[in-house]
């Protein structure tokens, strides 16, 4: 089979038959009546700034998608976080996009939720080692889709394989719970010393401690086992085994360094959320967060027409009139028509990505994580 997992091919996305329908129905009207207008489009989620900030991601795919359109193309640098008014701006002949719609709109709003997600797990405990293992809950076709988005919110890595290849990132992880369930209740240690005599030497020795025995129990064991080599211990217990998870850390912390072993890292992971790192982050050292990220809402993102030949338009509820966006001096987002003035102090946000079909700006990972991270503190975003 040419296409055994059903995934829409590079080249339907690019020619634009990864569409809804109608545009290709709107296509045959305006052929028919042999109409092509030069419009202005804008992409939003809010009209009005909100006060509740997103992290705008996806403006590498969205490069890729618009190369050789006859069309300019602004959009807000990637990380930027935005609340309101158009995060992307498109303005050419109708036709040279129109189909195109459905898959800006997809390239946009689910890595968006994703990185928006991902910055309130980073957030939440802003000095710990935060690494994103949620690709287990996406389609495989996507999961570089999450680990970018992690990346982005400044998230310190991912444990995905593949979506390490593609982001040339080398992915993380050290054992599951199948090793030590092979080897057998009464058996961890050999499960744990054959892990550290078979992976490679770079890879941190993080034992999994919370198969069969209480949590301490097992990091004790762990610890006698591999000595010095143990970087770590990682407990994963399921939310239905916790009781109060911040006195099991609190209690495995206690006895690892009542024996001496005050450098072992404590590694948490398994259905977290910002809350539940918050309330652990002074004993745990690091945390892996899987499904808040990839359960995250995609941003509802909308395309509009706001200018047609020149005229403003706008359908009901929304605004006519081509836009900029400005970061204030005070770290608001204040949207203007673009004719206007900006205000005192204001940086203009909407800039160029394509021009006459040719990207004029090429996507860098860091620069955007560093841009994400510093905006977030300007505009005094909280994790939820």
């Amino acid at each position: 089979m040419s296409n055994p997992f059903g995934i829409v091919s590079d080249e339907a996305i690019l020619e634009g038959r990864a569409t809804d329908a109608y545009f290709e129905r709107i296509r045959e009207t305006l052929e028919y009546a042999g109409r092509n207008p030069h419009v202005v489009a804008e992409v939003t989620a809010d009209q009005f700034p909100t006060g509740s900030f997103e992290v705008f991601a996806g403006v590498e795919d969205v490069g890729t998608l618009f190369e050789g359109r006859a069309v300019d193309v602004d959009a807000l640098p990637e990380g930027q976080l935005f609340d309101g008014g158009p995060v992307l701006r498109i303005e050419g002949p109708y036709l040279e996009f129109a189909e195109l719609e459905t898959s800006l709109l997809g390239f946009l709003s689910q890595p968006s939720g994703f990185a928006t997600a991902a910055l309130e797990t980073r957030l939440a405990a802003p000095d710990s080692l935060v690494l994103s293992f949620g690709a287990r809950h996406v389609h495989p076709a996507i999961a570089v889709t999450v680990e970018r988005a992690a990346l982005l919110a400044g998230l310190d890595g991912f444990s995905h394989v593949a979506a390490g290849e593609l982001l040339e990132r080398e992915a993380g992880g050290t054992m599951p719970h199948a090793l030590l369930l092979i080897y057998g209740a009464g058996n961890q240690a050999a499960a744990w010393t054959a892990f550290d005599e078979a992976v490679d030497a770079d890879v941190p020795r993080i034992a999994l401690v919370d198969t069969f025995w209480d949590e301490h129990e097992e990091s004790l064991l762990a610890a006698e086992t591999l000595g010095d080599a143990l970087d770590g211990v990682r407990i994963d217990t399921t939310g239905s085994r916790r009781g109060d998870f911040r006195h099991i850390l609190r209690e495995v912390r206690w006895e690892l360094d009542a024996r001496g072993h005050e450098d072992v890292d404590i590694f948490c992971s398994g259905g977290l959320t910002p809350d539940s790192i918050r309330s652990v982050r002074d004993v745990a050292d690091g945390f892996g967060v899987g499904s808040y990220i990839t359960g995250a809402d995609s941003v509802d993102f909308s395309l509009d027409l706001v200018e047609v030949e020149g005229e403003p338009v706008s359908k009901r509820g929304k605004l006519s009139g081509v836009k900029q966006v400005y970061r204030t001096a005070d770290g608001g987002h204040e949207v203007r028509l673009a004719e206007q003035s900006a205000p005192q102090e204001g940086d203009p946000l909407l800039e160029p990505l394509i021009r006459d079909g040719e990207r004029v700006r090429e996507p860098d990972l860091e620069a955007a994580t560093a841009r994400c991270l510093a905006d977030a503190e300007r505009v005094g975003f909280e994790s939820e």
